[in-house]
């Protein structure tokens, strides 16, 4: 009996949900999956998909996507006589006779809907139907249970949380000289919280002696307004948008920065926050949703919208050396609580209950 995984969604340039499926592979392999994916993969049984399903091809690939679901992956789900579908993301074929377990992240675009937005709609109208109908929704907090709890009152024994992890091979401690920047990395959507940040930098006293650098892509939607923020307070010369980094070059930008500050007013996660933490370096984070299961009491915790607090957490940085070394340790630490292998590990078992 073929467990298939639907890969349709993965990126060439790996974000959130890529890099979940990705590292979830080897773990998954003791099951003998079929991946259904337009990508290579070597070490698999797979099953060919278009490679035009993707965000990468904008809307128009999110939507041929979920065309694709509803139709093709029913076919493909029958001809290999399944009697399991897992998605790694909430998406499945609808009102079928298939049976299938997805992963939920967050239920951001309702917490903060954009009007005309296809992602409102879509977690409004089409997520709680994928949710209703599966055998069992993995999720990867806590924080995002409660809310698929709240917003679609599915009973919470239908859910497992089960934590994400972070690459520890790839985001370790280096040992490189601290240089005088304070680090965001992530989108820069609104409830990215980057207004209040850019706020709280220029109220530094000091300021001019340490710079802030917006690790992400450049979004012509929201950028430019961060932009025009940075001018009218003076400080456009300080703050560095560094558009997207690879992540190969993350490690050194995280080891080397003063802090990472992540002042989010809402997330499924935070990988952000746990790279950091295993990079050693010292994390203010925002007190809600899912960031405090993951900094635990490794970071200093503020409240998102207090733009005092996210000045007063970036000054401790600045003026406390031991605070500093003792973020650091506890951040180290930390983090080697989390495993891919662990998470890898409880996903699998969770597979196995429904197989």
């Amino acid at each position: 009996m073929q467990l298939p995984i639907n890969l349709s969604f993965l990126l060439k340039k790996p974000t959130g949900t890529t890099t979940y499926a990705l590292n979830l592979l080897p773990h998954l392999q003791k099951l003998d999956p079929i991946l259904l994916t337009s990508q290579s993969f070597p070490d698999y049984n797979c099953y060919p998909t278009p490679p035009n399903l993707t965000s990468e091809q904008g809307l128009k690939g999110h939507l041929r996507r979920l065309v694709w679901t509803q139709f093709q992956l029913q076919k493909i789900y029958k001809t290999l006589k399944s009697n399991l579908l897992f998605s790694p993301i909430p998406e499945a074929p609808l009102y079928t006779n298939s049976r299938f377990i997805v992963t939920a992240f967050d239920m951001i675009p309702l917490r903060f809907p954009k009007r005309l937005s296809p992602l409102t709609t879509y977690h409004k109208y089409y997520t709680p139907e994928v949710f209703k109908q599966a055998e069992h929704i993995i999720c990867i907090s806590e924080s995002t249970a409660k809310d698929i709890t709240q917003f679609y009152q599915i009973p919470s024994n239908k859910i497992t949380p089960i934590l994400l992890a972070g690459d520890r091979t790839h985001f370790q401690f280096l040992n490189l000289p601290t240089r005088n920047y304070f680090l965001y990395i992530g989108r820069q959507d609104p409830y990215k919280n980057l207004q209040r940040l850019i706020t709280a930098f220029s109220a530094l006293p000091n300021r001019n002696d340490y710079e802030l650098w917006l690790a992400g892509p450049y979004d012509q939607r929201y950028s430019p307004l961060l932009e025009t923020q940075t001018q009218e307070l003076g400080i456009n010369h300080l703050v560095k948008f560094l558009n997207y980094v690879s992540y190969d070059e993350l490690p050194i930008i995280i080891n080397q920065a003063i802090a990472l500050v992540f002042p989010s007013l809402w997330e499924g996660f935070g990988l952000p926050v746990l790279e950091a933490m295993a990079c050693g370096t010292p994390v203010i984070t925002s007190n809600i949703s899912s960031l405090p299961e993951v900094a635990g009491d490794a970071a200093i915790l503020i409240n998102p919208y207090n733009t005092e607090e996210i000045t007063a957490a970036m000054q401790t940085i600045i003026n406390d050396s031991e605070t500093r070394k003792q973020l650091s340790e506890q951040g180290l630490k930390r983090a080697n609580q989390f495993s891919w292998e662990k998470t890898g590990l409880a996903t699998v078992e969770v597979l196995k209950e429904y197989l």
